[in-house]
């Protein structure tokens, strides 16, 4: 993940990261009617055999397909990053699943311009937080978008212990595909080249019954 580097006073580089469908399945009542005999005396009784009725059952709506972003236009219908029970503890397995969940939901933001949930995971004083969030904010305006960027992290590691500020650190192995910007008449105006694989330290703190980001930035030394 590329990172224009700034130097902080916590040993590493903080930096501007470069970074439902409802189915419808209705079931129709069944409707049966008999007609009764009628009698007499020289007619047997006569009984009309009861009828069922069932509506078909509707084919699901189909779900919005998720197309990326392209050189023809940003990317359509991506699927909303959804933070699991247990990155909602202050547990060494809960900080390590919120650590996952924070870079898909920057991942979401670069696809999308949406910064809704990227806001409220990593509230200033955020350095490479806010310069990642003015990266995205800048790119998804005035008809412009991003190609690429999609985040991935295939490894998160922590020792869990607090700090003398009450935070905790977290190593984190991080892959981001090339980004391309594009302008708002489709044309490139630049592409980031496909950086190695990046060590970063996500810096974290728990309260109020959730995590937030700190600091990110990528380890130095």
């Amino acid at each position: 993940m590329a990172l224009h580097n700034v130097v902080t006073s916590r040993g590493f580089r903080a930096g501007a990261l470069g970074l439902a469908v409802a189915l419808s399945l209705g079931l129709a009542g069944c409707n049966s009617g008999e007609s009764p005999g009628q009698g007499g005396t020289t007619t047997p009784a006569s009984t009309s055999l009861a009828t069922t009725s069932v509506s078909p059952t509707p084919t699901p709506s189909p779900t919005a397909a998720y197309k990326p972003a392209d050189a023809s236009g940003p990317a359509q219908n991506v699927p909303v990053p959804v933070m699991p029970g247990v990155a909602k503890t202050e547990t060494k397995e809960g900080l390590e699943a919120f650590t996952k969940y924070w870079f898909s939901v920057l991942s979401y933001s670069y696809e999308t311009g949406d910064t809704t949930l990227f806001d409220g995971l990593a509230p200033n004083p955020c350095e490479a937080c806010q310069q990642a969030r003015k990266v995205i904010s800048d790119w998804h305006s005035e008809g412009r978008w991003l190609v690429g960027g999609k985040l991935s992290t295939p490894v998160t590691s922590t020792t869990f212990n607090k700090d003398e500020n009450e935070t905790y650190q977290v190593a984190v192995q991080v892959h981001q595909e090339p980004l391309s910007y594009m302008r708002a008449d489709g044309t490139l105006a630049r592409t980031d080249p496909q950086a190695p694989d990046q060590g970063n330290l996500l810096i974290a703190v728990f309260g109020d019954g959730a995590w937030s980001v700190v600091e990110v930035g990528s380890i130095v030394g």
